[in-house]
């Protein structure tokens, strides 16, 4: 079928401080090894499309047409071939999926039969003060009406006699977060230790993922003692950015039944995808990822008890419960109760983020998405090693970014299966 798409390359650099490597040299890993992965010859010189997905190369002097200037020295090499049309993309958080589902769309929409996504993201820190960190990333809130941000996460503490904390030293992402769970707590009971039982599994998770920014083991006591960064957020419930890159090639059903049999086993399906955007939405109503979520199910013709592994966005521990949620993995309200009933560790009903999450394997803010899902891919090739869920069928991403109001400003859910 025309519409049909398939993932046969997938590859992820280890993520982290990689100070050494430049924007090129983290783009040249993902692309040869996604290429390489693929195991087709010459595949390159067969891509017709690329999305480039980046969010921080500003700070680095490159402000515009960033993948090209990082793609077209591959061109030159041979690696890729010559006049490619390359598309930057850039959505905050949700960059590398958003990159993805750019791809996927040029192969169903017939424009190409094979297409590259593509995420590459370089911190500046330790380039730039905590203060300066900060201030840039406030870019993925609404900088025409910051005020209305602030107004709206007073709206929702009021009820607890509190106010949004805000500051030059401070990481609006993490404190708006913490103000979300505060709230989710005072509505549903949330203990801290849900909180940290969810950041536990994933730091665990990820003792076992070579490419993982932290591997080293938590306990809950362990989190819940790491150093507080937002009421009731501690360290180890927030995710690190990091230096990284990882891409993806996807086909169209006609250039997988060209492969070699070995390249047509580990092909896996895209089942269905969407993406939605934020609102200005009231406190008790469901988010955006709700709505992509039910989107993506539809689409892939399956219901929420089919998904077998799912990477969700835990920029903090908190993301973790509340996505369970809205991917309707649990009713609404009772995430950390799921969590603390292992349902999503290994041998739970829904295992998530056995990459150890952006908390753990980190947060590369360009090539999350990208990252994420190359998890999945993994997993439902059943190349997971010693984090391997038994049997892995279908698997769920869920990818967000931004700031609009009390949710993300933008939302990409993505349904993969090997059926």
């Amino acid at each position: 079928m025309m519409d049909e798409v398939f993932i046969i390359g997938s590859w992820s650099t280890t993520i982290g401080r990689k100070p050494a490597d430049s924007f090129l040299d983290l783009t040249r890993a993902a692309v040869v090894g996604a290429i390489e992965d693929a195991g087709v010859p010459d595949i390159g010189q067969e891509i017709g499309s690329a999305w480039f997905g980046n969010v921080l190369m500003d700070f680095w002097g490159q402000h515009s047409t960033r993948g090209h200037f990082c793609l077209v020295p591959l061109e030159e090499e041979g690696v890729l071939a010559r006049r490619l049309p390359i598309v930057n993309v850039e959505g905050g958080c949700a960059t590398g999926s958003m990159a993805l589902h750019g791809a996927i769309k040029d192969i169903r929409s017939g424009e190409c039969e094979l297409s590259l996504a593509i995420g590459v993201e370089k911190t500046f820190l330790p380039h730039a003060s905590s203060a300066e960190t900060f201030q840039m990333f406030r870019a993925g809130e609404n900088s025409f009406a910051p005020e209305r941000t602030i107004a709206c996460y007073n709206d929702l503490l009021r009820p607890l006699g509190r106010r949004l904390q805000t500051g030059a030293d401070r990481s609006m992402f993490m404190d708006t977060y913490a103000a979300q769970a505060l709230a989710y707590t005072h509505r549903f009971g949330m203990t801290e230790r849900q909180l940290a039982v969810v950041a536990a599994k994933n730091h665990n998770f990820a003792i076992d993922n070579e490419r993982a920014q932290y591997r080293f083991a938590m306990t809950v006591d362990d989190v819940l003692e790491d150093r507080l960064v937002s009421p009731p957020l501690t360290r180890a419930m927030c995710a690190p950015i990091g230096d990284g890159a990882a891409a993806i090639l996807v086909c169209s059903a006609d250039f997988l039944d060209g492969c070699a049999p070995q390249v047509r086993a580990r092909a896996v399906r895209v089942a269905g995808t969407a993406m939605t955007s934020g609102i200005h939405r009231r406190p008790e109503d469901l988010g955006l990822s709700r709505m992509a979520a039910d989107r993506a199910y539809a689409r892939a013709g399956i219901v929420p008890a089919d998904i077998d592994v799912a990477e969700l966005h835990d920029a903090t521990s908190f993301g973790e419960i509340y996505q369970c949620e809205m991917m309707r993995f649990c009713d609404v309200g009772d995430g950390g109760a799921f969590a603390e009933a292992q349902e999503t560790a290994l041998g739970g009903s829904i295992p998530i983020n056995t990459s150890g999450g952006l908390v753990s394997k980190g947060h590369p803010i360009g090539a999350t998405g990208v990252s994420m899902t190359h998890e999945i891919v993994v997993q439902l090739r059943g190349e997971a090693g010693p984090r391997q869920v038994t049997g892995a069928r279908t698997g769920l991403i869920e990818n967000g970014g931004g700031i609009m109001g009390l949710e993300e400003a933008a939302c990409c859910v993505t349904i993969l299966s090997t059926a």
